[in-house]
């Protein structure tokens, strides 16, 4: 006992596992942000697998998305890997469906499924590959096609908490929306509309942001690091083909827990 007590951080609302989140939180930003995402799905696996309430995950994510993504779009965007005409008809969709989404509180025994089903397709995506390889001939699609794909994933976004980078990109990627390049930028920009929006929905919805935990603070500075390693030094050590299994098996697991309430 004596020895446990000598190894506590004292820091005002903060607790030892709080750390242990947050590091982890950091891996998971430097892993994602690697590979070019901006983290949400992992940020929620990691909350889940360390029992973290529902009702918290999801305005926390949204936040850590933000942050993340906010970084991200401004270095694809200076890079010039950004596509606006795609962007905007899926921003023009999304815009009001994540902010729907974000003011929806699903009950417990709703949003875990629905988040262990959206972490299991994204690591089954990392695990197996399923984006098409290779550059086709971009082509935009109909205006209607683009606002209505928007719309789906802003919900579902809103919703969950994660920013539909997932679900976005390998579209964009397998229609050939856009190059292979120009769909980073336009996903980072799109998951940070989402988050942003799905944000205030949730604020709007609540009479306080009780909900927000904290540490979100300690949360907030761990991924921005991890981020910034993520994303300027990349994964030296490891292949991309390693990082995306390793972040499909965290996802798998968390996803497992979620869905089968362990």
């Amino acid at each position: 006992m004596c020895c446990h007590h000598s190894l506590e951080v004292n820091v005002p609302g903060i607790q030892n596992v709080d750390f242990l989140i947050a590091i982890c939180l950091m891996l998971g930003a430097i892993l994602y942000t690697s590979v070019g995402h901006a983290g949400s799905s992992v940020y929620i696996a990691i909350m889940s697998l360390f029992g973290v309430p529902a009702q918290v995950i999801k305005p926390t994510a949204l936040v850590l998305n933000i942050i993340v993504s906010s970084y991200t779009s401004f270095r694809y965007i200076r890079a010039k890997l950004f596509d606006l005409k795609l962007y905007v008809p899926l921003a023009v969709g999304a815009i009001p469906m994540s902010f729907l989404g974000g003011s929806i509180d699903l009950p417990s025994e709703i949003y875990k499924p629905i988040v262990g089903a959206i972490l299991f397709f994204a690591g089954i995506m990392f695990l197996f590959q399923l984006n098409p390889q290779g550059e086709k001939e971009p082509k935009h699609p109909h205006v209607a096609i683009s606002v209505l794909t928007g719309a789906v994933i802003g919900l579902l976004s809103g919703l969950t908490g994660t920013g539909g980078g997932i679900f976005l990109s390998p579209l964009i990627i397998f229609f050939a929306w856009t190059t292979v390049k120009g769909a980073s930028g336009t996903a980072a920009l799109f998951i940070l509309t989402n988050s942003v929006f799905g944000l205030l929905g949730y604020v709007t919805s609540v009479s306080s942001v009780t909900e927000l935990p904290d540490a979100l603070w300690l949360f907030a500075i761990a991924v921005i690091v991890g981020a910034l390693i993520g994303t300027r030094l990349g994964i030296k050590q490891f292949s991309n083909e390693m990082v995306k299994r390793a972040l499909g098996a965290v996802l798998i697991i968390a996803s497992t827990k979620l869905i089968f309430n362990w």
